[in-house]
């Protein structure tokens, strides 16, 4: 059995309407990063915080899985592979593909986190700064998601996959944030192999095996079908 660790970003999502993290502007659908994904942005406006990612979950939930996640879930069912996807994305288009192996590294809209005692919950549609913990019933709700300064979830879980992986594949992503951008390194490092899908060259696209470069929803199906067809 072929075990393959797949990183995805904000690229694989691109296709179903969802807005990549960061314009060259500097703003996040038109606002700064600061103030909206950082703890300091929530502490200094808790309400801005939530409606911003309000709007992100209901665009989320009115996107639709592309071709390129349902041929990842497809790949995953394949019984010769063992699939683990460790997404940097927040939305839930792997699961609704089919995918069931999914680490989200940066958390994920449809949660809800109380910063007051670490409860977690599902997110209703709408949440607001008045919101009580179901656990301690303190008005300390905020999105489940990873903020700038904050350490990614999974992180033991995901270098040992690495580590034990025939293969690492980058899709979708910019090889700006780390840790994630480390990966490959890592993987390199344990003598798995690595390879690239991404629209355009990524910065660390030298260190990587083999690079392919295209719309996620063009080379990420024609690669699983290659990966099936030697199975």
């Amino acid at each position: 059995m072929s075990r393959i660790v797949i990183l995805t970003g904000a690229g694989i999502s691109a296709e179903s309407g969802i807005r990549t993290f960061r314009a060259s502007d500097g703003l996040w659908e038109e606002h700064r990063i600061e103030d909206v994904a950082t703890p300091e942005g929530f502490s200094r406006d808790p309400a801005l915080v939530h409606e911003f990612y309000n709007a992100r979950r209901a665009a989320a939930r009115a996107a639709q899985p592309n071709a390129a996640h349902l041929a990842l879930a497809k790949l995953e069912a394949d019984p010769t592979h063992d699939v683990l996807i460790v997404t940097q994305n927040v939305d839930d288009l792997h699961e609704r593909a089919g995918s069931q192996n999914v680490i989200h590294m940066h958390g994920s809209l449809f949660g809800a986190l109380c910063h007051a005692c670490g409860h977690r919950w599902p997110a209703p549609e709408v949440m607001s700064a008045t919101d009580s913990c179901p656990a301690c019933g303190r008005a300390a709700t905020r999105p489940d998601i990873v903020w700038f300064g904050e350490m990614p979830y999974q992180m033991e879980r995901i270098v040992a996959a690495l580590e034990d992986a025939d293969l690492f594949v980058s899709i979708g992503t910019s090889g700006n944030v780390y840790p994630a951008a480390g990966f490959v390194q890592g993987a390199a490092e344990a003598g798995v192999e690595t390879l690239e899908l991404n629209l355009e060259p990524s910065t660390g696209t030298r260190l990587f095996d083999t690079a392919h470069h295209g719309p996620a929803t063009q080379i990420v199906p024609q690669w699983v079908r290659e990966r099936l067809t030697r199975a």
